[in-house]
């Protein structure tokens, strides 16, 4: 019986080739896109997941609430709070790890130099991560002077050697002997940049300022992780860690201020790091979470769009169908089994969709992988792929299947034999509306995928307060740097290629260190607020392009500008200083001590952290103060051909600092990488409208065929009365452009809605302009004229005799 079925189905399907392209194409681009759409779901949702007791693993960070600014969180640790934690509290973990940031770093092996990012945690790390060693295990890091390496850095620095065992150099003068390599970590965990890992007793061992750090209850510097042990729970730990901070607080002197802001120690579970992130202010940041709603969102409607076509094609040949409705239920088909007809042609359009989609996210998926910044794959060999794959065609089926076969099947025998049968003056309703619905969705992720460009590109006009244009960046963490500063940049000038160079404390687009603890004339009680602080040379701003609003800029030529300052605009209004040049800072850091700073200038805010917020106040100060300036910032000549220019730049750094790889970046690159989830979000928006018009417009096509054919007797009687081209074009057109139209007043409120909260995560942020809507729906009606006209003006121009012959 079921054979019998798809046969019939088959011959229904070959018979009808337009409309069964239509279905079979667009279901299967909505199939497709699911399934795209359900891999980046997958993905998503099992970020972190590679580390085996991940929902075990926290982050231990601090909060409290600060009198003005309201709730407030630290995402890294003081030396001290995290020793007591480790010591006087290791009974509520399985492991406790002390972390470094993630930092690029200098290995040597014999000649071979390379850059890789790396952290100094503690030995507990490889368990707690769970790393899958190809080499070593994981107590590989009990040795003082061991390092693990990923096996792609492996490879770079020891090709097909064995790595095991061999002699390393980090930053020119850690000697370390590698102890393990493990499997090269994925992209959709937090730890992917993590290219090896040295003990962190080295690297404590490595840097004075950390031994002086040890009794510093100020200076937050380093990242905790712990896992808790198997039976326990987040809370309960919590409950016993929670006011460690604050009780210490009580104990030492000049921490009032601290105690007043009720700070607490919590645990971030690694569960929540990536789709529920917090920020500084202790909010959550639920834009990854609603990311994922809005993808899955869009990935239902588009293949929602490719089953209506499927009903509403079946569904407007239900005159021509009738006839074999009627014989069947004559010769005594039950209505049951009329219905197992049309699902079985339901299905089998599926099936086919679905082969052909599987072959579509095949070509493409390399494609959306770049598109979207992931390293997915089609698991050919997961049972639970295809069982998943064979619940989605059942579904698909059932949904694209279900309103023809209950529609089809009720017609009575009766009236369609006896010729009497008539579809009825409100049987195409339910298509129209289907069309509507069509369309609504597709000009909403019309003017969605606007709003996203054009917040994009309001956010990339933003004035940047300096020339990223042809400045490179380089970090120098090496000791053979120190004391060649000067003679570097009189190198690099003599080359004729470079404009100005200096040093910086970090990136020009970061910034790199905030502190408290700042006093001034007339400041209120009640401002804390951290500023960043930000070590420089005298030739920064030259070399950046600061651009000055009051004040000069820091000079070789005055001794005392070690003790000066320059604040931005944001540092000047926060403090409430009309004339602020000349104007005195106090600055509570070392040892509590005060030191007093000048201010020497203010410059235009410079925009170094998210370009969709407002620009934090931010101090620099000339690199004595501060220490650890160690990034290299060059300024090519205006008009300087780069690939020129780089090479004579490189000549010198490996005259003066031999063992440095020329690892540059160029900051406009840098600064463009800041809107790369946004540009994703847009071309994903772009990419599923286009798709949504497409299979809107393919399922327009084959209506406006179909009404093309249905009226062709009446056409040809009005063209032998006189009717024009351009009056039969208008009758077969009107009706589709009023259904756009309709489908226009309903999607500009519900997009203006929905486009509206989205903005609002932007303090930054474009208007919703009317033209935006304006433009939408002219494009959106000008794609249905152009789908339409084709069939229209087909029928028109048809020879009237032959159309009333065939009619």
């Amino acid at each position: 019986m079921f054979v019998s079925y798809f046969k019939t189905a088959w011959r229904n399907l070959t018979k009808n080739k337009t409309s069964s392209f239509i279905n079979v194409s667009g279901l299967a681009i909505g199939m497709a896109v699911a399934v795209l759409i359900g891999l980046w779901l997958h993905d998503e949702l099992s970020f972190d997941r590679y580390h085996q007791n991940y929902d075990r693993i926290a982050q231990i960070m601090t909060r409290g609430i600060d009198a003005k600014d309201g709730p407030y969180v630290n995402n890294s640790m003081q030396y001290p709070l995290a020793i007591e934690l480790q010591t006087n509290y290791k009974d509520n973990f399985s492991h406790f790890v002390k972390a470094s940031w993630t930092q690029d770093y200098i290995l040597s092996a014999g000649d071979k130099k390379l850059s890789g990012r790396g952290r100094f945690m503690d030995a507990d790390a490889p368990e707690m991560l769970t790393l899958k060693m190809r080499q070593g295990n994981w107590r590989g890091l009990k040795d003082p002077y061991s390092i693990l390496l990923s096996a792609s850095l492996a490879k770079a620095l020891f090709g097909r050697a064995d790595p095991m065992g061999q002699a390393l150099t980090l930053r020119n003068k850690i000697n370390v002997k590698v102890t393990g390599v493990y499997e090269d970590l994925p992209l959709n965990t937090q730890f992917t940049d993590v290219k090896f890992i040295s003990p962190w007793d080295l690297w404590a061992a490595e840097n004075d300022w950390i031994k002086k750090a040890s009794n510093n209850w100020d200076n937050h510097f380093l990242k905790v992780y712990a896992e808790i042990k198997p039976g326990s729970s987040f809370e309960s730990v919590y409950k016993h860690i929670k006011d460690i901070e604050l009780q210490q607080f009580k104990k030492l002197e000049n921490f009032q201020d601290a105690v007043a802001r009720h700070p607490q120690v919590f645990l971030y579970p690694m569960s929540d790091w990536h789709l529920h992130p917090l920020d500084r202010k202790a909010a959550l940041d639920d834009g990854p979470i609603r990311m994922v709603w809005m993808v899955s969102i869009i990935g239902a409607f588009v293949l929602l769009l490719a089953c209506i076509n499927f009903m509403n094609l079946s569904t407007a040949r239900s005159e021509k169908r009738a006839k074999e409705v009627g014989i069947r239920k004559t010769v005594g088909s039950m209505r049951q089994q009329l219905i197992y007809q049309f699902f079985s042609e339901s299905f089998l359009v599926t099936i086919c969709s679905f082969v052909l989609a599987i072959l579509l996210v095949a070509l493409v998926l390399p494609w959306f992988n770049n598109l979207s910044a992931k390293a997915m794959a089609l698991p050919w060999n997961s049972i639970w792929f295809w069982s998943l794959s064979a619940g989605f065609i059942s579904l698909t089926g059932l949904m694209a299947g279900s309103y023809p076969a209950l529609y089809l099947s009720s017609f009575e025998p009766v009236k369609v034999l006896k010729g009497t049968f008539r579809a009825g003056k409100f049987a195409s309703l339910p298509r129209k509306t289907l069309v509507v619905v069509q369309f609504t969705v597709s000009v909403a992720l019309i003017i969605s995928t606007i709003v996203v460009y054009r917040q994009l590109q309001f956010a990339k006009d933003r004035p940047v307060g300096y020339s990223p244009e042809g400045l490179i960046t380089l970090d120098m963490k090496s000791d053979e740097f120190k004391g060649k500063y000067d003679l570097l940049r009189t190198e690099l000038l003599n080359t004729g290629a470079v404009a100005d160079m200096s040093e910086s404390m970090g990136r020009v687009t970061e910034v790199a260190s905030g502190n408290n603890g700042f006093d001034w004339k007339g400041k209120s009680p009640d401002k804390e607020e951290s500023f960043g602080t930000l070590a420089v040379t005298q030739d920064h701003g030259k070399t950046v392009g600061w651009q000055f609003v009051a004040g000069r800029d820091f000079s070789r030529t005055f001794n005392s500008d070690s003790s000066g300052v320059v604040i931005n605009e944001a540092a000047a209004k926060y403090m409430e200083l009309k004339n602020p040049v000349g104007e005195t800072i106090t600055w509570k850091w070392r040892d509590n001590q005060p030191v007093s700073f000048t201010i020497l200038g203010v410059i235009r805010d410079m925009v170094m952290e998210s370009p969709y917020k407002p620009v934090d106040p931010a101090l620099f100060f000339l690199k004595p103060l501060n220490g650890g300036v160690s990034w290299v910032n060059i300024r090519i000549k205006p008009g300087a051909v780069m690939n020129k220019a780089l090479p004579k730049i490189e000549a010198v750094f490996k005259k003066l600092v031999p063992s440095v790889p020329f690892d540059h970046r160029f900051v406009e690159e840098d600064y463009a990488a800041k809107f790369a989830a946004e540009e994703r979000i847009g071309k994903l928006a772009g990419f599923f409208s286009a798709l949504a018009v497409f299979i809107s417009c393919m399922g327009l096509f084959g209506l406006a065929s179909f009404v093309a054919e249905q009226r062709t007797k009446e056409i040809g009687v009005r063209k032998i009365l006189g009717a024009s081209v351009f009056n039969l074009w208008r009758l077969v057109s009107k009706e589709f452009v009023l259904l756009v139209t309709i489908s226009l007043f309903i999607a500009t409120p519900l997009a203006y809605y929905f486009m509206h909260n989205w903005l609002q995560n932007f303090e930054y942020r474009a208007t919703l302009s009317w033209w935006i809507f304006a433009a939408a729906g002219i494009g959106a009606l000008a794609i249905t004229l152009l789908t339409i006209s084709f069939q229209a003006i087909k029928a028109a121009l048809a020879n009237p005799v032959r159309s009333l012959r065939t009619a």
